[in-house]
Order: structure tokens, then sequence, then C-alpha cells
């Protein structure tokens, strides 16, 4: 049996029961999961996809919400400029594609925020396409069952792509089972620092394993810190205008964050970004990007 067949069979037995893998699931509702996936752990996503789900089941119904509701929607989620990317892509969808999340990889590539991974992955995983789709796990399970790397780097690159499409059976349909199979191995067996490789179907053909190597102990990565970062301070801000019932003067945002400095920083990095606006001159009211005056009577 080839890896791809390995990991199929293993898939096929053992993949998680999520709801963006569900028969029928469409390549919107696929799309909008493989945005909140990114840098975000399933366990968090699987709620919030399913109440944007409901809330906006094609393109169209969100394309024709203002952006400040998607910000809304997104709530924790964190990087919530993703909330304005899938809106923007919506709003393409609707006017290049008719409403239709298109299934050409050039043009899903050419959508507002869609990169190199999102667009191979709705490629694959909603069209049963054949494309590498590389993410941190794939690269993990390539570089170390066929390469005798403990990890790969730290970014995809087009050798990742290559390595990874020489995986892939010339089959389309099996190719999109395999790119799913490979990804799910990565996330729950093939893990970066505590492989479960007794119960990985590489077991014996692992180039890693067979090398007699020990995983590096540690963190793969540095991890990110939050606590006390302006991302936290943005997210504090971003928490008061998303529950807000009108626009939002600049002192009741001042009391948010001591450091008045660093509240700066961030609200500006906010309004650069899109994600806030001010209402007027003096920036002394905010409101969500798109929040139009008329949802706030006493706007003038």
């Amino acid at each position: 049996m080839t890896l791809a067949d390995s990991a199929i069979q293993w898939y096929e037995e053992n993949a998680r029961d999520l709801p963006w893998r569900q028969p029928g699931t469409t390549a919107w509702a696929v799309l909008v999961s493989e945005v909140m996936l990114q840098q975000t752990p399933v366990v968090r996503v699987e709620p919030a996809w399913r109440a944007w789900m409901n809330r906006w089941p094609t393109p169209a119904d969100l394309a024709q919400d203002p952006p400040s509701e998607a910000i809304r929607m997104w709530g924790r989620l964190g990087y919530p400029r993703r909330a304005m990317r899938l809106h923007a892509c919506a709003v393409a969808i609707v006017e290049r594609h008719g409403g239709e999340v298109p299934d050409d990889l050039d043009k899903l590539l050419a959508l507002p925020g869609v990169g190199t991974y999102t667009g191979r992955a709705v490629a694959t995983f909603a069209y049963g396409q054949r494309h590498p789709v590389v993410d941190t796990n794939v690269r993990r399970v390539v570089s170390r069952a066929v390469e005798g790397k403990p990890d790969a780097g730290p970014t995809t690159t087009a050798a990742d792509l290559v390595a990874t499409e020489e995986l892939l059976p010339p089959d389309a349909g099996r190719a999109a089972k395999a790119s799913i199979a490979f990804m799910e191995l990565g996330a729950i067996v093939c893990v970066a620092r505590a492989p479960r490789c007794t119960i990985c179907p590489f077991e014996h053909v692992c180039a890693f394993r067979l090398s007699g190597e020990a995983v590096p102990a540690g963190p793969s990565r540095k991890p990110q810190k939050y606590a006390g970062t302006d991302r936290q301070v943005r997210g504090l801000l971003l928490e008061v205008l998303r529950h807000a019932t009108g626009p939002v003067p600049r002192q009741r945002l001042d009391v948010v964050w001591g450091d008045e400095v660093q509240r700066a920083r961030a609200l500006a990095g906010l309004v650069e970004d899109g994600l806030v606006e001010p209402l007027d001159s003096d920036a002394d009211r905010f409101v969500l990007a798109g929040d139009h005056p008329a949802r706030y009577p006493t706007v003038g």
C-alpha cells in the first residue's frame, strides 16, 4: 500500500465527525470553515461555524449585510480581519460568480483573502479536485514519513507543494481523500511534540520513526504572547464596539485599558485595518466598519 492508501484507510476508520465534512456540505460552508480554522482550534470553531452558516448559508446572504455584522458574528475567535476577508470574499463571489463559489483554482485564488492554502483546500475538499493541500500538519507528516526530519520549516514552500503532490493518487477523487487524510493524521496522531506513533498507519514505514531519533523536547515554536499585547487591547476595544447599541464615545473606550499610549495605538490599528471607523473628523465616536449611521437613530 502507498502512504496515500494507508492514510485513506486510517481516515475512514478514525476521522473526527466535523460538520463541514458531511456529505452535501456546500463549497461556501467549506470556505467559511477553512478561514475560521486558521490559527484557531476546532473546538472553538465548530459552534461559531454553525452560528455563521445558520445566519448566512450563502455568500449572497452575507454580502447583503454590512461588514460590521460579520465582525460582530465573529465574536472572540481572534484575528477579526478574517471576518472582513470573508465578507469581502462573499461580495466578490456575488459580483464575479453569480453567488456561487467558483470551482476553478485560479478564480478561487483571485478572491479577496484566499491564499495558496485556502484556495486549494476549497477546490479539493468542496469539489474533489487533485491539488496538494499543505498546512502545518501536512508538512509535518510529509517531513517525518518521507524525509525523516522531526519537523518541517516554518512556512509552506513550493517544495512542500511538490513533495505532497507526489504522494497523491492520480485519481482526483481519491487524491482529495488522501489530502484530508494526511491533514487529519497530522492533527490528531503525528502531532508536534507527542506523536502517537504506535497507532499511526505509517509506523513501520515512517523514515523518521525508523531513524530512531527522538522528537526534540519543548515547543515546536515559541508560543505567542497574548496578555498585555496590542492584540489583547484590540480585542477588548472590539468587544465594546461589538456589543454597543450606538456609536461608542472615545471616553468609553478610554476605560478599557489603562495605558493611554498602547490603547491609542491599538485603536489606530483597528481603524487602519478597516475594522473600526470614526464617525466624525474629531474621532470622538467610533463604530464597527460599515455600520451605517441609519443603524443608530441618534446619529446626525
